[in-house]
């Protein structure tokens, strides 16, 4: 099962085409692969991708501005935690947005209470 998602993933990562120059792209180990780089320097993009265990020619990578990924994943996480956002309740794709925002405000207002 996890290998058809990942055929899946990487297949809608040759979709990416609208990249900007000098941008970062942050990707996790399973997108350690040459073709991937290529495509992303391609566009004018920086690769930041950590390499593999067994990559014979190891690329350098920024691991401070990966570990800022986590960040994100995280906000990932928390938004699915609304169970309307998770089941995609919502059939309207503006009213489906429209919550997103609902709920992330309602992350940040948590964030900055719990900092106080």
């Amino acid at each position: 099962m996890g290998q058809i998602g990942h055929i899946y993933t990487v297949a809608y990562f040759q979709r990416l085409t609208d990249l900007k120059r000098k941008s970062v792209v942050i990707a996790d180990k399973g997108y350690d692969a040459d073709w991937i780089r290529v495509h992303i320097r391609g566009q004018g993009a920086i690769p930041n991708i950590p390499n593999r265990a067994n990559r014979t020619q190891p690329y350098r990578w920024h691991k401070q501005l990966y570990k800022e990924r986590n960040l994100i994943e995280r906000f990932f996480n928390k938004l699915k935690q609304f169970r309307r956002i998770a089941t995609r309740y919502d059939k309207l794709g503006a009213a489906f947005f429209a919550f997103i925002q609902l709920a992330a405000v309602r992350i940040w207002l948590r964030s900055i209470e719990s900092t106080a």
